[in-house]
């Protein structure tokens, strides 16, 4: 009998049966999802009849439907609700299912039929044949080509990689919730607002901590709290402890699974044919060639650092004293206040969370794509916390289930992402996706509001730009469905739904204080547009920072890279260094130690996405501009060519359909003060 998890659920838009689920479910549903893919693999090559679409591609494309299904529902267990027997699972079975992938990939029979379908593609239609070369693509990269030795050493390092990645996030996490900052007096954390001192005490609570508060950590090494805590002792303190994960020795340091990690990523590299890990990854993203993302960064430090040391100077002659990187923030927004009388902490009662999502970010997607929203409590998410909407064309129709985990706890990872547990897939009879946000904000006691901060609401604009794309994505077969892009063009969507919070249709509903109900002033919002880049000298610097040491770190051949993990602080120096980056006060946004992205995500060289995705971004948001905003007509022409059409084709090759040429790279510069 298939195992439950494996098959489609019977609730609405197939939404998984979380109530039914219990921890020891998902290894034998994952056992089994692997044993009967294989099995469909072997139909496949066995089949006597010459390869065909029809007999090759389609049934390779609904072979994995079931542990796709479970593996949705499982990995998001393990990043937004885990605990030791999660972890413990995940531990095991990373290993398996990296083999498992390679007895796909490395399947000499398969891909022969594979290549057999590729040289007749001809006459096939264009999603189609996209499909068959994206598969000989994928396949020739992943190793397939090589001979049966090759294939061993392969499945070896893969194997080994998966475990060493699972192992980093695991301990990155244990030692996050290590460090928590625990505060005695309330007095320390003047400057907080009451409801970030009331989930400071209840995370102390929840831990024990009878009478004492406890700041969590969170992924990027500023702190959200260092911009507003007038207790320099405690932003010390703070930023320390974010700057320490990973890095002091014992069971949660990471720097020597880091380094293991890149030598392996290197030698397999070097294997499938490419001089780095670099390579290999930008050989199949829209970059090219780790030359081409470094030509890019490269042209982008220099006057970024320029402009954070101007900004360093001037933050430092308005303290009196040289500003330490935990300083930064704070006085950054003191100078801001100052100079253009804007407060980012002030703004907050204007957005509370619940009036920021329904009248900001789901209104900004019913002026551009007429969507509309009706919260389904019936309907139970994966935890309590965890809130459910379906979603409907103008006329109707539905579109799926988008679920929202906003608030931050122990057993969730930091940061914040947007992935599906249903693809959207004409092939497999799902017409509509289901998918899911998740953040990591405090939540205050019960009955206090929630106000989210300026880059909370950012990140929640962003990460619905993600959904939105998973939504709306249209295709025939599962592999294009939704966010299934290449990894430096899938940023370029929910960067742009950023605009839509302060565009002023949008601002006027949502950005309304939550006590008073008198809406943000306009004369606030003219201050925070004419300080649009300021401080971007620090933003820009600390994220190239990162995407240059992911990119530096990947550029190396296996025998490079350092063996002694005391050599990782000395390695990020030099490299920075080489570029002009070395800012005391500006650290990278992720050091290595804790560097999620680069070892133990899907970013891996690809960090670079984001400033890469932002010149496609920053020309879009001028189109928008320049063509009257969050129009049903603007909406849907950026659905047709942008978030429409899943990975359907190639979405530069759409871009150009759509604006006539490529992006050019000056709005960026100008946006980010470079210009």
């Amino acid at each position: 009998m298939t195992h439950f998890l494996l098959e489609a659920s019977d609730l609405p838009y197939q939404l998984p049966r979380f109530a039914d689920i219990t921890d020891e479910d998902y290894a034998p549903a994952i056992e089994e999802g692997m044993a009967a893919q294989l099995a469909a693999i072997a139909a496949i090559t066995a089949d006597p009849e010459p390869a065909t679409f029809e007999n090759t591609l389609v049934p390779l494309e609904v072979s994995g439907a079931g542990l796709h299904r479970v593996l949705s529902i499982f990995f998001n267990k393990a990043s937004a609700d885990t605990n030791d027997r999660i972890d413990a699972i995940r531990a095991e079975v990373a290993p398996r299912l990296a083999a498992h992938t390679d007895a796909i990939l490395l399947d000499p029979a398969l891909f022969a039929r594979l290549q057999a379908v590729h040289a007749e593609r001809d006459g096939l239609d264009p999603e189609a044949r996209y499909l068959v070369e994206r598969y000989v693509t994928e396949f020739t990269l992943a190793g397939a080509a090589l001979d049966a030795a090759e294939k061993e050493r392969l499945t070896a390092l893969n194997g080994r990689i998966s475990e060493a990645e699972t192992a980093f996030e695991l301990a990155l996490q244990a030692d996050s919730n290590d460090l928590a900052v625990v505060v005695d007096d309330v007095a320390e954390l003047d400057g907080l607002t009451a409801g970030e001192i009331s989930a400071a005490k209840a995370a102390a609570d929840s831990r024990g901590l009878d009478g004492k508060y406890l700041l969590t950590l969170v992924l990027p090494s500023a702190h959200p709290h260092l911009a507003s805590l007038t207790n320099r002792d405690l932003r010390k303190r703070l930023y320390d402890a974010q700057r320490a994960r990973g890095s002091r020795g014992g069971e949660h340091d990471t720097r020597a699974g880091a380094l293991e990690i890149l030598r392996l990523r290197a030698e397999r590299a070097r294997l499938l044919g490419f001089d780095t890990h670099a390579a290999a990854v930008t050989a199949d993203n829209t970059a090219g060639t780790p030359a081409a993302v470094r030509a890019m960064l490269e042209r982008l430090a220099g006057p970024a650092a320029r402009n954070a040391r101007a900004e360093h100077a001037a933050l430092s002659a308005s303290a009196g004293f040289e500003v330490e990187a935990w300083d930064w923030p704070f006085y950054a927004e003191q100078v801001r206040a100052s100079e253009y009388d804007v407060d980012l902490a002030a703004l907050r009662p204007w957005f509370e969370a619940e009036r920021v999502l329904r009248d900001g970010v789901f209104r900004a997607a019913t002026l551009l794509f007429g969507l509309t929203f009706s919260e389904r409590e019936d309907l139970q998410g994966y935890h309590p916390g965890v809130r459910v909407f379906e979603v409907a064309e103008e006329d109707g129709t539905p579109v799926g289930l988008y679920l929202l985990d906003l608030y931050t706890r122990d057993s969730k990872r930091g940061g914040a992402w947007m992935s599906s547990f249903v693809d959207q897939s004409v092939l497999m009879e799902t017409p509509t996706a289901v998918v899911f946000n998740n953040l990591n904000v405090p939540q205050p006691a019960p009955g206090e509001a929630t106000l989210l901060t300026f880059d909370e609401t950012t990140t929640l604009f962003h990460e619905f730009g993600h959904a939105l794309h998973g939504l709306l994505g249209r295709a025939t077969y599962p592999k294009f469905s939704g966010t299934n892009v290449f990894r430096d063009f899938v940023e370029y969507p929910s960067q742009v739904n950023e605009m839509w919070m302060l565009w002023p249709s949008v601002l006027a509903e949502y950005a309304v204080h939550h006590e008073t109900g008198e809406p943000i002033p306009p004369a606030v919002i003219e201050r925070l547009e004419a300080s649009a880049t300021f401080n971007e000298g620090y933003a820009t610097s600390e994220y190239l920072a990162a995407a240059l040491l992911d990119l530096a770190w990947h550029e190396l051949g296996a025998e490079e890279v350092p063996t002694d993990p005391a050599q990782v602080a000395e390695f990020e120096a030099a490299a920075l260094a080489a570029v002009g980056l070395d800012l005391p006060a500006v650290p990278p946004r992720y050091s290595t130690p804790y560097f999620a992205h680069a070892f133990s995500s899907g970013y891996a060289s690809a960090y670079y996405s984001y400033i890469w995705s932002e010149v496609l971004d920053a020309d879009t948001v001028a189109w928008f501009k320049e063509s009257g905003g969050p129009t049903r007509e603007n909406g849907e022409a950026y659905r047709t060519h942008v978030v429409g059409i899943g990975g359907t084709m190639d979405p530069l090759e759409s871009y150009r359909d759509w604006r006539g040429r490529p992006a050019p790279i000056e709005p960026l510069l100008e946006r980010r003060g470079l210009a």
